[in-house]
């Protein structure tokens, strides 16, 4: 016990620091929380700007800006279709044999009856010639016979021949007679196989395509790949119609005779006065459509079969001025808008809608007049409201 009292125990204490012995956290824990805080506000910016950024885009739709005619208004519908011709035939030989002459190219007009082509012909003309070499010695037999069975007449009247004598020469000159009608019978099918070799036109028209050449063998029925059936493909241009396809849904819009007017696309600042010819009695199940035949109450040389045309279906007749009038720059009527007391339209840029001013004119039944502000082919969204404004992220349907 002695021993220990000289001790200092001092020095084994514990220190303690002066946040510990009043009771605050120490410099480690703050930079702790120091650090929490800003990880929490770079989360937060990160939403904020990655939440934008994956935002889904308005999906919205795009029209076409495009010129449309005066009668416009007047339609009660639209429809696309094809100008065909009405009266068209593949022309083609009814004997078979080599082509050896042709006299027409595409774009000639020809005249019912006009000799288009011509086969080889050669056995048929040495046909032709035998059966005209028959029916002569068949006739050069008939006096013979003739006057064979008068004798016999003549002689059984002074008793001085048989009646079995006499009708044999009746027989004989009967043979004659037959001989002669089935020598004349050879002469029609030769003259008919030789009419054969040519090919003619079977009504007036104008030749569309050459479908064979000089030297290649045509047949009826091209029954092999080397021969050919028709040789030329004619079409009567007064037969012109435009025939659309119209969808069930409306076809109580459309009646025989209604007036139309007809745009070609290959001359879309040209417009034709039309008229519903026909409603073809049935419907494609396919494409749940009825086909109309719309025919040209007057067209120009222009007009080609298999153009491609738009119909306007009109509830009257244009008059001259509208018919005589230009073509307007129209666009959906949905596809403007008003904001702040202007007239936009919008395009689709980088996934954005792009406000554009634009001045409008007269409204034709569901298109409006673009006087100022876009253009011809120009592409904008075709139905506005008021989610979509400038800047805002689209997507195009």
């Amino acid at each position: 016990m002695s021993e220990n009292q000289g001790v200092d125990l001092s020095s084994l204490r514990i220190k303690r620091s002066s946040d510990q012995e009043s009771g605050r956290p120490s410099s480690g824990w703050g930079m702790k929380l120091g650090v929490t805080a800003i990880v929490l506000a770079l989360l937060a910016t990160g939403y904020y700007f990655l939440g934008s950024a994956f935002d889904p885009a308005i999906e919205v739709p795009l029209t076409t800006v495009s010129f449309s005619s005066p009668s416009q208004a007047n339609a009660v519908l639209t429809a696309s279709g094809y100008v065909v011709a009405q009266r068209k035939a593949a022309v083609a030989s009814k004997a078979t044999g080599r082509l050896e002459y042709l006299g027409v190219v595409e774009g000639d007009k020809v005249k019912k009856g006009q000799i288009l082509a011509r086969i080889e012909s050669a056995d048929m003309k040495a046909g032709l010639d035998q059966a005209t070499a028959n029916l002569g010695v068949s006739e050069a037999e008939l006096f013979d016979a003739q006057q064979s069975l008068e004798r016999q007449k003549a002689l059984l009247e002074k008793g001085l021949t048989t009646q079995a004598e006499l009708d044999g020469a009746d027989a004989r000159y009967k043979r004659v007679l037959a001989s002669i009608e089935l020598a004349k019978a050879s002469i029609n099918a030769a003259e008919v196989a030789l009419e054969n070799t040519l090919i003619r036109a079977p009504f007036d028209g104008t030749v569309l395509s050459k479908n064979a050449d000089v030297g290649e063998m045509v047949a009826p029925m091209a029954a092999s790949v080397s021969s050919r059936s028709a040789v030329v493909t004619i079409a009567d241009m007064t037969s012109l119609e435009v025939e659309a396809d119209v969808s069930e849904s409306n076809i109580e819009r459309i009646k025989a005779g209604q007036p139309c007017e007809i745009t070609l696309d290959a001359y879309p600042g040209s417009r034709y006065r039309g008229f519903v010819s026909k409603i073809v009695p049935t419907a494609d199940r396919a494409k749940a459509t009825v086909l109309v035949k719309v025919g040209f109450e007057l067209y120009d040389g222009r007009v080609l079969p298999e153009m491609s045309a738009k119909v306007l279906f009109l509830t009257k007749q244009t008059d001259a001025a509208e018919q005589d009038a230009k073509p307007m720059l129209t666009v959906s009527a949905s596809a403007i808008a008003s904001r702040n007391g202007r007239k936009v339209a919008f395009f689709v840029r980088e996934n954005e809608a792009v406000e554009v001013s634009v001045t409008t004119g007269k409204d034709m039944g569901g298109l409006v007049e673009i006087t100022n502000g876009l253009a011809a082919g120009d592409r904008v969204i075709g139905k506005l409201d008021d989610t979509i404004r400038d800047g805002i992220k689209v997507k195009v349907k």
